[in-house]
């Protein structure tokens, strides 16, 4: 996941002073070289490190200390503040035409991830903005471009338009022209890529810029670049300016320098980030929920959104009613995990939730566990799946719906025993007020109460 190294790192470096009560100059020098390292490690653009480095030092020995945080604290704060700032402080909006066709062009390196996110992109859109989108197929040098654009856009439910290998700004031209004629709002043109920056690539982009007049110019920048993400982005801007990027990979980059590099150095924000490979993986680009995440701090907001957008209110209801009157059973855990699936992987979403990136437990979360548990649940007969103390009293069914699943008889125990575990909290939860309640996530926070076991043994495999 992205930041992870760095969140790590950046962690260790604060908490050795966060609780102190008194902060001298050396403390400063020492965080804010340990800070260094953490940001070098993640590749962030060394003279982007020396800047933000100084202004953190600079802000925090001169900082008052705000009421109810210790000078320590306050220097996490700042490191926050800092970080948010780099990355351009608000989140930027996307810039689409009140009137008429707006045109988006999406640029970049080859393999950036072009034209999948020029496709996440047209989603977002429409379900956002409720648009009328067009998909343009303008690379003709890539081997299977247009054919992926227009599996990309069948994917999306968007309409597609290409001309085979025509010279790329007639197709951006006709494309608009086809835009106005027939009432599209947007018109996103999936440009050529090459793998390096050279003169006719250049050349073609600011042609096709010239002739289609973009409300916006964004370059798809691949995280896992690190420092030369910075560079790329610089020269893009510089030749054919660019409005925007759109930050790809960043679920699997567990360095993620580039989010720290590109804005400081071209001065163009960050508008999206590419978090997976669904289509619906694509977050509008937050620099303080960001600047959370990386120091360990979660996201609920997004979190939030993400739980809104996939689960309705009423589902949310029944669920947590049945949770309450002891009725919970595999069809109801079948249903809540195809509904955490719906918002991205799991362990991904606890990496929102503030502490839970420092717990190991947590960190160590394999996905693959989630499907292995709904194969077995899927073995199971409606019956059994309705009353689990079918499965609970007799061993002839564990046995039969571990053959049927190709899982273990352990693994079978095992949700049986995970079934029971979160019926006996839901009625535990049930009965506890406030006080209580914040008095167990804190104990949970530091350890003191196991949760779900993580290490859900996989067929063949021991504990990890």
């Amino acid at each position: 996941m992205a930041f992870e190294n760095l969140t790590s790192r950046l962690n260790m470096a604060l908490r050795r002073f966060v609780h102190k009560d008194y902060l001298n100059e050396k403390d400063i020098d020492e965080m804010m070289k340990e800070i260094r390292l953490s940001l070098l490690e993640a590749d962030v653009n060394i003279q982007v490190v020396n800047s933000f480095v100084n202004d953190c030092k600079q802000i925090a020995l001169g900082e008052k200390i705000m009421k109810g945080l210790n000078p320590g604290q306050q220097v996490v704060k700042v490191v926050s503040d800092e970080l948010t700032k780099f990355m351009g402080s608000e989140q930027s909006e996307l810039i689409l035409k009140d009137r008429g066709v707006s045109v988006i062009m999406m640029i970049g390196l080859q393999g950036a991830g072009k034209t999948t996110h020029a496709g996440k992109l047209a989603k977002y859109i429409k379900k956002t903005y409720n648009k009328k989108v067009l998909l343009v197929a303008a690379d003709i040098y890539r081997p299977a471009a247009i054919d992926q654009l227009h599996t990309v856009a069948d994917s999306v439910d968007t309409d597609f338009f290409e001309m085979g290998k025509t010279n790329p700004v007639t197709i951006a031209k006709e494309a608009l022209k086809k835009a106005k004629k027939e009432e599209y709002d947007v018109v996103i043109i999936d440009t050529a890529g090459r793998l390096e920056i050279d003169v006719p690539l250049i050349q073609e982009l600011k042609d096709i810029k010239k002739e289609t007049d973009p409300s916006e110019i964004l370059l798809t920048v691949d995280s896992m670049m690190g420092q030369e993400a910075a560079n790329v982005a610089g020269t893009f801007n510089k030749e054919v300016g660019i409005t925007g990027v759109v930050l790809t990979k960043l679920d699997g980059d567990q360095r993620g320098g580039a989010a720290l590099s590109v804005k400081k150095v071209t001065g163009v924000p960050i508008k999206f980030s590419g978090v997976g490979e669904k289509m619906d993986d694509l977050e509008v680009f937050y620099p303080d929920r960001m600047a959370s995440r990386i120091l360990g701090m979660g996201d609920v907001l997004t979190l939030i959104e993400k739980a809104e957008d996939a689960i309705s209110e009423e589902d949310s209801q029944k669920l947590m009613e049945k949770m309450m009157n002891g009725t919970y059973n595999y069809n109801d855990l079948l249903k809540q995990m195809k509904m955490i699936h719906r918002m991205g992987k799991f362990s991904g979403l606890l990496k929102l939730i503030p502490g839970m990136s420092n717990i190991q437990q947590l960190r160590d979360i394999d996905d693959n566990q989630f499907d292995f548990i709904q194969v077995i649940i899927n073995s199971m007969t409606k019956e059994e799946r309705r009353d689990p103390s079918l499965i609970a009293m007799s061993s002839s069914r564990k046995r039969r719906i571990a053959a049927g699943s190709g899982r273990s008889l352990t693994e079978v125990n095992k949700l049986e025993q995970m079934l029971e575990k979160q019926k006996k909290t839901f009625k535990m939860l049930s009965n506890m007020d406030e006080s209580k309640l914040q008095q167990m996530g804190e104990r949970f926070q530091n350890g003191e109460i196991r949760g779900f076991d993580p290490n859900y043994e996989s067929h063949g495999k021991g504990r990890r």
